[in-house]
């Protein structure tokens, strides 16, 4: 099946960071075929879209985050991380089924398809449950049973991991990717880290990883190893395999130096790391050294949102105004991570980008509207002024899930009553205890 989107703007977000006006591009099947200058085209397409007055951009690409934490938006704001998982969050957890990581998971893509965000990520349990969602939805992901390397799950934690990897990579015709999901060197000891590993050079496959989020993590872990969290994993082996590190706020210059030897991928979470106030990534200084960061929402109940347009905003400005230095992180420089270089992060090879090859995930904006006009420079649109509700078309895989604010794969109504209905149960449980 061939598609054309017709007479469009196409912002590409590639290298070069290429915009082609009145442009077309043509979808075979789930891959871009071209993109270039508007043709007379002499064969047939099976759909024509009209994309005059629109820009086409990569779809967003989220890379640190847990979907089914959806059902727990505003249960607990305004505290402290380890507070808010120890006594907020992990108690309510304790208490989700199957069907509510199910239903928060459609919830959270429900909200991110809408907000053009084509492949996510995710570290949570219940993954069967992710998995399944992501296959009905038509999204891609990558997905990750957390572990935990203490008490009694942990050895079950490594068993269902590598069901769940044999069971899933490759799946939802190939847009489901799997990964191992340590929780962090605070949950996850160097011996059980090791395990880790010994686990990872049998599946080949990736690993996330919570890193370096909070100074107290920092401290925690040099008050019982003597080393940083970036020294004590390198020391356990897991940087020989390819790894995506979330957060990396409190970093010295030595951490630096080893997340660059290793290639360990970074996401960045600036809205999560503000709300919780757990501090700034130097992500400037990241950059500078070739470090690959993406962005990321993290969890809908630390952000509270799962808005990648947000995120790159935040990316931008919070550096700007951090460092006093309005060419920090520029409007190209944000795109960038919350397309190609999210999808660089997480180890995939060919989303990201609008360039014939690629595979079709993609999102269309419409551009008469007041706060996108005039368009001097509409990466700095897409970066500063655009909305969610900008969007009207969203595709991924070749396949259209969104198309004038119809969605095609979902039933809104449906999943905003089960998520509410569920979410309200876990916290009556909660206050019943």
């Amino acid at each position: 099946m061939k598609t054309l989107i017709r007479g469009a703007t196409v912002v590409t977000a590639n290298e070069q960071d290429t915009i082609i006006p009145d442009a077309d591009v043509v979808v075979d099947n789930n891959i871009i075929s071209y993109v270039g200058p508007k043709k007379e085209w002499v064969e047939d397409f099976a759909k024509v879209i009209n994309g005059r007055g629109k820009l086409v951009a990569p779809g967003f690409v989220n890379a640190h985050g847990h979907a089914a934490m959806s059902l727990l938006r505003s249960l607990a704001d305004d505290v402290p991380l380890m507070y808010w998982l120890e006594k907020r969050i992990w108690p309510v957890e304790a208490k989700l089924k199957r069907e509510d990581v199910y239903w928060g998971t459609m919830l959270a893509i429900l909200e991110m398809i809408k907000g053009g965000t084509t492949t996510f990520t995710d570290m949570y349990f219940f993954m069967d449950q992710v998995a399944e969602a992501t296959e009905e939805t038509g999204i891609r992901a990558v997905l990750a049973r957390g572990l935990v390397g203490i008490g009694h799950m942990s050895e079950q934690g490594l068993e269902e991991s590598q069901q769940f990897v044999e069971n899933w990579q490759g799946g939802a015709d190939g847009r489901i990717s799997t990964m191992l999901g340590p929780h962090a060197p605070y949950t996850c000891p160097p011996d059980y880290l090791k395990r880790v590993l010994a686990l990872q050079e049998k599946l080949d496959v990736p690993v996330q990883i919570h890193l370096c989020e909070t100074r107290d993590e920092v401290d925690r872990i040099q008050k019982e190893h003597g080393v940083t969290p970036v020294e004590l994993v390198r020391d356990t082996g897991l940087f020989q395999a390819p790894v995506i590190a979330a957060h990396c706020v409190h970093l010295t210059v030595d951490d630096i130096d080893i997340l660059r030897e290793f290639d360990v991928r970074v996401a960045h979470n600036p809205g999560s790391n503000l709300k919780l106030g757990s501090g700034i990534s130097p992500v400037p200084d990241l950059l500078k050294r070739g470090i690959t960061v993406g962005l990321g929402t993290d969890g809908a109940a630390s952000n509270n949102n799962l808005d990648m347009m947000e995120e790159m905003r935040l990316a931008a400005l919070l550096h700007k105004g951090s460092r006093m230095d309005p060419t920090a992180i520029t409007a190209r420089q944000a795109l960038a991570m919350g397309t190609r270089e999210s999808a660089q992060a997480l180890f995939l090879e060919d989303v990201g980008t609008i360039e014939a090859g690629m595979k079709a995930d993609l999102i269309m904006m419409d551009l008469q509207k007041p706060h996108l006009t005039p368009q001097h420079d509409l990466v700095a649109h897409l970066v500063y002024a655009a909305q969610p509700s900008d969007i009207t078309l969203v595709m991924v895989n070749g396949r259209i899930l969104m198309e004038d604010g119809n969605l095609t794969t979902m039933d809104e109504e449906k999943i905003l009553f089960q998520a509410q209905q569920r979410a309200l149960h876990l916290v009556e449980e909660k206050e019943d205890d």
